[in-house]
């Protein structure tokens, strides 16, 4: 099959009928790491408290806001005494290696010794209490409730993860990694190592910060894992007006088809790269290359695809060179409808001229799961725009990612006409960040949809750095902080000149980094970006960062909570998680603490050692 027959070949996957692709994420560039939290399920938006003397108006402009993260009174005014003294205790112990990197054996033998209730109890007075919100939806009322007069709203997240060992976790993974034509080849096939599962690297949770990871059994338990998220979509319409939830796509499916359509993605976006190359135009900013439309005839033309006017009638016929030019969204443009999902994934093979299939064959059963995770999807989304609630689509592993931006912004051209639903995340640690973004932010303008945001600076970075170099592939990791500090700003700056641009873009800012935030308040001023237009919202996570969160919700700006919840038991696997993350952080910064410490010193000084919160 030549390119000129199936470069129609990777489109539209709606549940039914299956949806048209056009866009894209892209390509290759600058900047690194993490200690970030991506946030989950569910939220509520804020409503304005009492006044409070944390706004200071800027001596040149009236309009100007300045956020005071010093003022720990403001800050932590809605903890009690005793929440104060809990914080300090599990940070605390969340900065020795030695407790963080046994904490799931020393919580067993605490759940022995001190039986079922007393370790329930000991749990709750301390790392439970610290991150988790209560058991169920009825018991975390009370905290939604108190956050919310706050100022701060709530993303919900059930927690509960299976407590899989290694060996179970790593089965999973390969029994749903690899397909049917896999196993029958004994690895003889074309497929790139990085899109490929391997045994070592099974177990997903491995060097995971703050992401839940979902392992496939069945498609029952995908459509419970559906279920779930349409629970916290309304528990969010519920609490609040313009609310968040959050989905994460490998609980709603096969990954199997994540690998494989992030491979034919990355291939084809790779073909283009040859193509500019072979123009003289590699090393230019990704919407900068521009194929000339006659050099690509002949190009395409010596790769053996067909005659000249046969390329001509392919490109004319879906409207595209006109302007005698072909940019990477014109060239992710030209796809057509297939009937089944199979035949999109075809990759270019440049030596041979001709496209070929990813895999010999796909079952009928399999071809059955990919539509049925497109189907919940779509399912979510609807429900979402029924309940008036956002989404929010979790960033997940690089092999997974492209599928994963793809189908998501395959689901904002459909419901961001009017104001940003669907969000996409975008994890600032990879080098490829700012080009994926500053893509999809273009075709957000050619097809006039509103494009929605969430950055955060990543969760998978150890992970993917030891199975790049243990594989044997580009670490797709910037190589330092300083420099991921600088790709985050640098995509937060493009995005709030875009909202500033036409008030239709929206951005969530999920960072715990003071001076993060403080560059978006900067910024803000700078364009007159009101926080009452809740075009840019903020999240960090519950047990965290309080002395950012409440401080911003006081002053009037749309911010979030994770809110965690789930039975005690089940949700150790996350807290376990929880300690490893605070270590780093807790060793990292003491400003939390050292601002612990002020306020609780202040109380003592001002006779409030008992003070107790308002709500």
């Amino acid at each position: 099959m030549s390119y000129s027959r199936a470069l129609p070949a990777l489109a539209r996957l709606k549940p039914d009928r299956l949806i048209r692709f056009r866009s894209t994420a892209a390509s290759s560039r600058a900047q690194e790491k993490s200690e970030e939290a991506q946030l989950e399920p569910a939220c509520t938006l804020v409503e304005k408290p009492c006044d409070v003397d944390l706004i200071a108006a800027h001596p040149d402009r009236t309009t100007k806001i300045c956020v005071d993260f010093d003022n720990t009174r403001e800050a932590y005014k809605s903890k009690d005494t005793l929440e104060l003294l809990r914080s300090l205790l599990v940070f605390r112990l969340c900065a020795f290696d030695f407790l963080v990197d046994r904490n799931k054996e020393l919580l067993d033998l605490s759940k022995k010794i001190l039986g079922q209730t007393l370790f329930e109890k000991l749990m709750k007075m301390t790392f439970y209490g610290q991150f988790v919100a209560g058991e169920d939806q009825d018991a975390i009322k009370p905290l939604i409730a108190k956050n919310k007069a706050f100022g701060v709203g709530s993303v919900l997240d059930y927690s509960v993860e299976e407590d899989l060992t290694q060996e179970e976790a790593e089965k999973k993974e390969m029994d749903s990694c690899v397909s049917e034509a896999e196993k029958e080849s004994h690895g003889i096939d074309h497929r790139e190592k990085k899109y490929k599962a391997h045994r070592q690297f099974g177990d997903r949770r491995g060097g995971v910060i703050s992401a839940r990871t979902y392992f496939y059994a069945d498609e029952t338990k995908c459509d419970s894992h559906m279920e779930t998220f349409i629970k916290c979509i309304k528990a969010s319409a519920g609490s609040s007006v313009d609310g968040f939830s959050a989905i994460k796509m490998t609980a709603l499916g096969r990954p199997q088809f994540l690998l494989q359509f992030s491979e034919v993605l990355v291939k084809w976006r790779r073909f283009f790269n040859l193509l500019a190359a072979q123009q003289g135009k590699d090393g230019m900013a990704v919407l900068e290359q521009k194929l000339e439309f006659e050099q690509l005839q002949d190009s395409l033309a010596n790769l053996g695809v067909g005659a000249k006017q046969d390329i001509e009638n392919w490109f004319t016929g879906e409207k595209l060179g006109s302007s005698g030019t072909i940019d990477l969204l014109d060239w992710n443009s030209l796809i057509n409808d297939r009937t089944k999902i199979s035949n999109l994934l075809v990759v270019p093979n440049v030596e041979t001229g001709h496209l070929e299939p990813l895999l010999s064959r796909f079952t009928d059963e399999e071809e059955r799961q990919m539509k049925r995770m497109l189907q919940r999807m779509d399912v979510l989304a609807k429900h979402a725009v029924e309940n008036g609630v956002r989404l929010m689509v979790d960033a997940e592993q690089t092999y997974f990612q492209p599928a994963i931006s793809r189908l998501t912004l395959e689901m904002q051209r459909i419901f961001n006409k009017q104001k940003p639903i669907i969000f996409n995340t975008y994890q600032c640690y990879l080098k490829e960040a700012y080009d994926n973004l500053s893509v999809d932010v273009e075709l957000s303008r050619r097809e006039s949809w509103c494009f929605g945001a969430k950055l955060v600076r990543g969760a998978y970075m150890h992970q993917e750095r030891q199975r790049a170099a243990e594989i044997g592939y580009e670490d797709p990791i910037n190589p330092d902080y300083e420099s991921t500090n600088r790709m985050y700003h640098r995509c937060l700056e493009y995005i709030l000149e875009e909202i500033n641009h036409n008030r239709k873009a929206s951005v969530m800012v999920a960072s715990h980094n003071e001076d993060t935030v403080k560059f978006t308040l900067e910024k803000m001023n700078e364009m007159g970006l009101s926080p009452t237009e809740n075009n840019v919202c903020f999240g960090q996570l519950l047990g965290m960062c309080d002395q950012i969160s409440f401080p911003l919700g006081q002053a009037g700006f749309p911010v979030y909570k994770y809110v965690p919840y789930g039975p005690v038991n089940e949700v150790i696997p996350y807290l376990c998680r929880r300690a490893q993350e605070n270590r780093g952080i807790m060793k990292g910064s003491q400003r939390e603490r050292s601002l612990l410490y002020n306020e609780l010193k202040r109380r003592l000084c001002e006779g409030q050692l008992f003070y107790k919160s308002a709500c």
